[in-house]
Formats: C-alpha cells, sequence, structure tokens
C-alpha cells in the first residue's frame, strides 16, 4: 500500500500539531506496511527529497500566502507525478490551494480527506471560496473527523455525514524522548516544584489572554512554552498585567519539552476558538498523566479532556471560571492526581498512535478495493 500525503507545512520546516499528527500516521501505518510520501510546501533553499523516519517528504517552493492560503505553482505538477505512482491520495484540510490543486492536477486516485478544522476566521473569503470546498468535499471517497465532537457540531461536516467517520489522533509515548535527571533537574529549579503549563504555537485562537487574565492577582505559577505570530503581543498584555508569576520559555526541543510535561502540576489550554480542533499538547499532558483544564468549544478538545473525569472544561473566554478551575485543582491536589490518572488510562484506550494508524490502514485498504472494480470494468476488452 503506497500513499502520498499533501499538506501544507511538514518536518523539518515546521514544527506544530499538524505537522506531529502526520508524523505519527506515517511512522504508524509504516509499521504495517505502508509506504508514505509527504508532499509539502517549503521556504528553504535546499528542496531535494528528505528521508524522515521512514517516509520520503517532498517540497515544494512556497510561492507566496493569501489569508494564511500558501500557494506553489510547482506543487501542481509535483502533486501530479507522485499521485500517479500511489494507491491512495490522504489530503489534510483546510487549505484551499489544495482543493485547487487537486483539480488542476486532475488527480484520479482513491482520495481522503483528514478534516483538521473548520475555517473559523476567515469569514469574508470563505464565501468566496464555498462553491471550490464544496466541490472538493464532493469529489473525494472519505473524510475523517478527528472527533465525535467535531463531526457533531460543524455544519461542513453535517453535509457529508455519510462519508464521514472519526478516527481520533493518536500518540506514540515510545517516540517521545526521556529527559535525564539532568535536564529534569536544570527545568525544576528554573520553574519550581508546582506549576500550570501550556504548550503550543502562539496563536490567536489559541486563548492565553484569557489564561493571562485568569491568573491576573493570583500567585499560580505559569509556564508557557511556544513561539508564536501573537507573542509579543501575550508578553505586553503580562507586562500590563503585572504578571510575576508568568513565564515565557520560548519554543524548545523535544527534550525540554518532555521535561516540563513531567514536571507540571497540571496542563492549562484555555483556547477559546474552533480553530483548535483537537489539541495535540492537550493530549501530550493526558499521555503524560496530567489533570487538565480546557473550554468548551465543541471539538476534539473535549473528547480528550472530560469534565470531572480527567480534568476540568469550563466556558470558553471566560477568565473567572478558568481561574475558579485552577483553584480548585490547585488545593486538592488528590483529586488533581487521580484525574491525572484516569486521564492517562483515557489516552491509552482511545490516542494510541497503533489505535490511529489501524484505523487508517483499514481505511486505504477500503477505498483501493472500492476502486479496483471500477478499474477492471474500465479496461477495454482483449
Amino acid at each position: 500500500m503506497r500513499v502520498l500525503h499533501f499538506c501544507k507545512t511538514y518536518f523539518p520546516d515546521s514544527v506544530g500539531g499538524i505537522e506531529q499528527v502526520i508524523r505519527q500516521m506515517c511512522v504508524g501505518t509504516g509499521r504495517l506496511g505502508v509506504s508514505n510520501q509527504v508532499l509539502a510546501l517549503s521556504r528553504a533553499s535546499d528542496l531535494a527529497p528528505i528521508e524522515f523516519e521512514g517516509h520520503t517528504v517532498h517540497r515544494v517552493p512556497l510561492d507566496f500566502e493569501l489569508a494564511s492560503n500558501a500557494v506553489s505553482v510547482r506543487a501542481i505538477g509535483a502533486l501530479a507525478r507522485l499521485a500517479r505512482d500511489v494507491d491512495v491520495v490522504h489530503y489534510h484540510f483546510p487549505w484551499p490551494f489544495l482543493d485547487m490543486a487537486h483539480f488542476l492536477a486532475r488527480v484520479d486516485k482513491p482520495a481522503v480527506v483528514t478534516y483538521h478544522s473548520d475555517i473559523v476566521r476567515q469569514k469574508a473569503l470563505l464565501r468566496f471560496y464555498r462553491p471550490l470546498m464544496h466541490r472538493f468535499l464532493d469529489s473525494v471517497d472519505a473524510i475523517v473527523a478527528t472527533s465525535p465532537n467535531y463531526l457533531a457540531t460543524s455544519e461542513v461536516l453535517e453535509r457529508y455525514r455519510d462519508k464521514t467517520r472519526v478516527i481520533a489522533f493518536g500518540l506514540d509515548r515510545a517516540s517521545y524522548p526521556e529527559p535525564d535527571s539532568a535536564r529534569l533537574a536544570h527545568w525544576r529549579a528554573r520553574v519550581g516544584p508546582k506549576f500550570f503549563l501550556f504548550v503550543g504555537v502562539l496563536r490567536y485562537y489559541k486563548g492565553l489572554h484569557i489564561l493571562l487574565d485568569a491568573v491576573a492577582g493570583t500567585d499560580y505559577p505559569v509556564v508557557i512554552v511556544g513561539a508564536g505570530p501573537i507573542e509579543r503581543e501575550l508578553k505586553a498584555h503580562a507586562e500590563r498585567l503585572g504578571l510575576k508569576n508568568v513565564m515565557f520559555v520560548g519554543a524548545l526541543d523535544e527534550q525540554d519539552k518532555v521535561a516540563l510535561l513531567r514536571l507540571c502540576y497540571a496542563v492549562a489550554f484555555p483556547s477559546h476558538l474552533r480553530s483548535e480542533a483537537f489539541g495535540i499538547s492537550l493530549l501530550e499532558g493526558a499521555m503524560y498523566g496530567k489533570p487538565m483544564i480546557s473550554s468548551e468549544i465543541g471539538t476534539g478538545t473535549t473528547y480528550i479532556n472530560v469534565h470531572g473525569e480527567s480534568g476540568l472544561v469550563v466556558p470558553p473566554s471566560d477568565p473567572e471560571a478558568l481561574r475558579a478551575a485552577m483553584r480548585t485543582l490547585w488545593d486538592n491536589p488528590d483529586m488533581a492526581r487521580e484525574m491525572g490518572r484516569r486521564a492517562e488510562a483515557r489516552y491509552w484506550k482511545l490516542f494510541t498512535s497503533s489505535q490511529m494508524a489501524e484505523d487508517y490502514v483499514a481505511l486505504y485498504h477500503e477505498l483501493a478495493a472500492r476502486k479496483a472494480p471500477l478499474e477492471l470494468a474500465a479496461a477495454p476488452l482483449a
């Protein structure tokens, strides 16, 4: 089974939740006999193919971006060429250029779309894009929602319910590094013995301004890991609030990130918009047995974090509710510890990369088998 993933960005050029998910898909399905390739856009100068953890990464130059829509003319030819030699093309949505490239490249292979998110912010552009979006989603063979919560609340997916199934994202705990004692000691000395942790790219929908407002006037230590487009704005907001208990540590390598996941008391994940369709760093918190605080936004965040079981769920954009949830966990260590234990148990039950890989491999074979009789019927008689 040969699969081509087409996505906007990928390792080594960018590191984020979607890149991590595609990596886990490729590594996990690779162990089950799938030969994976990834086609992505890049700003790098050296665009030679890269062998990465058992799969091949092809990169084409990013020509320009418009409202976060990355465009590459060479991607169209690369998609057409690479698709000819695979059994299934796996698209990662949303990305309007992807839809156009699919048609311009005349891809004629079984196609599956992982539906990472609705389009939330670009409402004006969505009016113009909607006809192409529906034509594209109509044309593919299967759509995958990443949680039952998202399938139940997405107006777009409601239209395609008959060909949509749920395959939750999964992570392989063994693929994460184990930090040594010196690294753990370094971070323990720097951040203290008890703190809330946020990990992620600093984007508008992550709700970090809400987290800053929530801890104003408290002494709860908060460590924020990550960099991104609103980093300067968030630091200025923290300074205005006079926060001495919030530490921005920037983007970290995996060793340091895992060290902080291991050491933290709980994970605070205040994303307040549906652009946060799942929450990979929230799932990482569950994987490391940490109680979590998240917001109810009708997405996979509440599939990962079940209120009262693995953590606490609060209304979005509500600093007072978030502060109260932090206080509840902070003041009740036995409850927090038990929630963390249940969070890890939920990870092992629902969110391992092996389960995700098995589900995707079954889907790939189903789509390829569905296409085979059609090709046989279209073949000319001898």
